[in-house]
This record gives C-alpha cells, structure tokens and sequence, in this order.
C-alpha cells in the first residue's frame, strides 16, 4: 500500500479497517543468500539497499528483540555533516544528502527538519577552533557560517548571553542543513521498504554463534530459532559489535560505553535548533511534541546497561539549567540510555572482518543514527560486491594495523 493522503482519506471513509501491517514477520527460512545481524537502522537500511540497488532480494535481518529496539530507538535524533577530515566529511555529508531526500525514497515521512545546528565557542581560544573548523568543513564542500554573539542571542534567546554568564558565549559555528528526524520513522520507512522488496525482518531472533567451513569461512549462523545458512554475513549491532566479533573469534578496538538521552514534559516553542556547548557536552533540540531532547557525555565506564548512572544525569541537567536559567524548573518525562561503540580514534569500522564472509559495520560511537542511510549504503556495497565502497575505503579495519587513523576526536573537537 503506497502512503499518501489519499489513501490516509479513504481509509478514513472505510473507519480505518483497510490498513495493513507495515511489515511482515516471517518464519526463518533454511537458507539465505546473506544475512544481517541487527535489526537497527544500519541493518534495516543494509537489506534496503541491498535489495533496491543490487537486486539482490533473498536478505534475513536477524534482531534479537524488536525492530528499533537498540540504540535506533534510544538517540538524540540530531543529523549533521560538520567534520573536520575529508574522509569524514564526505561520508556524513553523502548521508545528510540521503537524508534530504529519505521520506520521498522510502515513501514514509522521517519528519527530517533542518533547523540548523549550532555548536557554542565560550573562549576566544574556542572562536579560534570554530573558525579552523568552518574553513575545514567549506574546504571539504560542507556548508558553514561563524554566528556572532548577537546573532546567537536573536535565534536562541533562552540562552543566558549575560557577562555574568556561568559559560559566556563568543559565538558559534553553524550549519544550516543540519538538522534532525524522527528515530522511530527512520527505522519503520526501512524495514517497510526493505519488507515490500521481500527482505525477510525476523525479530525475537538472537544470533548465538557463527557456522564455519573447512576454510574457516563463515557459512550460516546458529539462532535461538535455529540454525541459519548464509555465506556473506553483516554485522550491525552498535556497542555488541564487539561481543558478536568474539562469537566469530577475533577481537575488535572497541569499548561499549552507555550515552544518556532525556527528554521534558511538552512545552511551547523555545528552541528552533539544534544547539551543542563543547564546554559541557549537552546538546539540546525540540522535538514536535514540544519535549526538550537532551543529551550529554558518555558514562565514565564501561558497560551494557540501558539506564546510565546519576552523577551524569546530574551535570547535564545542572549545565542546562546554568546555560538555559528559564529552563531550570522543566520537569523530566523520561531517561533512557544507548550502547554506543566507541574506537579510538573517533570513527567508524566498515568493511571485511578478519573471518572470511564476515562483514562489519561499527564502531560510530555517538553518531550512529545520523549515519544509518551511508552506513546502509556501503556495506550492502561490501556485501553485493565484495569490495569495499570508495566512502568506506578509510575506514577499514586494516587502519589499526598500518596507523592511517582518523581522529576526528582531535581534529573535531567531537562532544558527542
């Protein structure tokens, strides 16, 4: 059934009895020509492009819970492309482009909105880094613009511009086309897209080990609904990237850290950006509902639990009632947490795992959702093809080895 508003008035006229599960649930098949590990929005958009671009139509996507469960149902939603390498920029500026045009492709309104996304410079030490930065985004063909204090102070006037500021603001690197969307409709636009293509989605469905031949390739994996035979397998799990890579046995850089959302009661506009202070590490938009979408830095350890802890519910909410003063008495709606898989270096893992037929795409740390169309995008390319996609070539695992990092914690100055 094709959405449109239409159809949205003729299923009205027959009291809404005529609409259909927007995916299906299959039983697993013996047999598929590749499977995908992780039924998230990477994985999801993996089995879409895999099918739509390469035709390539006989995919399982294997979630151990439900679809949009992970971390593509626990984020921040914020979509941006303001990088400081080449080799990054062009990666999530290729995205923020699928972005623009995803609700049309997909047939599904994402609700992206590209309000902008500004990140604060509270020294003269930091207008330095934001001008650097800017020259580096519009050098890698990323828009960007350097706001001035009162040109903050007009588009975020909740935000305390006085002297006595606890985190006085200098200015501000923005840029326009950021933006954010809807998680939830990110990952349903896939997985009814990728369904209506004949993707089998299989949720319940926990991968408990890897099958492998006499070559040690892998041929299949075992299931807690049984055995599943494949030979080119993707693996899409965020911060369980590491804990899959065991099963198969090697070992990833990787460290799974929890990173805690918040979001508040509904209220009127305040907020018509998305804003970042790099002194605190909180950023915060507005969702459509009118509930403030917090978020802050990683918890301090490591570790699996979706909760977090309270010394960093304490210090993002402390900094954003000392930065937004007429915010400090907005109650909390609810908090929740992501597994986020963070690397050394800032920056992705896509391509050819150490196992043969074994494919990886992990390792985003923090910007995992803004990433789901290019994440999708190249390894269906590395799956369909065997080779890695001309994006993805940095970004192997290989760079551990020969020292070609990507550091985009230093060259960005990455908050999140």
């Amino acid at each position: 059934m094709r959405y449109s508003a239409w159809t949205v008035f003729r299923q009205g006229l027959g009291g809404q009895r005529g609409w259909k599960p927007a995916w299906r649930s299959p039983d697993p098949k013996p047999d598929y020509e590749v499977i995908i590990i992780g039924g998230g929005g990477h994985g999801l958009a993996t089995a879409y492009y895999l099918a739509k671009t390469y035709g390539i139509r006989r995919v399982a996507v294997l979630e151990k819970g439900w679809i949009g469960g992970g971390n593509s149902g626990r984020n921040t939603t914020a979509i941006r492309s303001n990088y400081y390498y080449r080799a990054s920029a062009r990666m999530y500026e290729h995205s923020l482009k699928l972005y623009e045009g995803l609700s049309k492709e997909l047939n599904y309104n994402v609700m992206f909105s590209q309000r902008g996304m500004i990140s604060l410079a509270h020294s003269p030490h930091d207008v330095e880094l934001a001008h650097r930065q800017a020259g580096a985004m519009r050098l890698n063909g990323v828009d960007a613009d350097f706001l001035s204090p009162g040109e903050i102070a007009r588009r975020v006037p909740i935000l305390d511009m006085s002297p006595e500021a606890r985190f006085p603001v200098f200015g501000g690197l923005l840029q326009k086309r950021a933006g954010t969307a809807r998680h939830d409709a990110v990952v349903w636009g896939y997985a009814r897209a990728a369904d209506a293509l004949g993707v089998d989605i299989i949720q319940n469905c926990e991968v408990t080990g890897f099958r492998r031949g006499a070559d040690g390739a892998v041929i299949g994996v075992e299931t807690s609904r049984g055995p599943i035979a494949a030979t080119r397998i993707g693996v899409a799990v965020a911060g369980h990237s590491s804990r899959l890579a065991e099963m198969a046995g090697f070992r990833l850089p990787i460290t799974s850290y929890a990173l805690q959302a918040f979001v508040s009661e509904p209220l009127k506009p305040v907020l018509d950006t998305v804003i970042l202070s790099p002194a605190t590490g909180v950023y915060m938009s507005q969702s459509d509902k009118g509930g403030l979408v917090i978020g802050g830095g990683l918890d301090l350890y490591p570790s699996y639990a979706q909760r977090g802890n309270m010394p960093v519910i304490r210090n993002v909410l402390g900094a954003v009632a000392a930065q937004y003063p007429s915010l400090g008495r907005v109650r909390l709606l609810r908090q929740w947490a992501g597994i986020v898989d963070v690397v050394p270096d800032s920056s992705p893992i896509i391509g050819a795992s150490p196992v043969p037929g074994l494919f990886l795409d992990c390792g985003w740390g923090t910007g995992g959702f803004k990433a789901i169309p290019v994440g999708g995008t190249m390894l269906a390319h590395q799956l369909a093809t065997l080779t890695p996609h001309e994006l993805a070539e940095p970004f192997s695992l290989e760079r551990f080895t020969t020292g070609a990092l990507i550091d985009e914690a230093a060259g960005s100055g990455i908050a999140h």
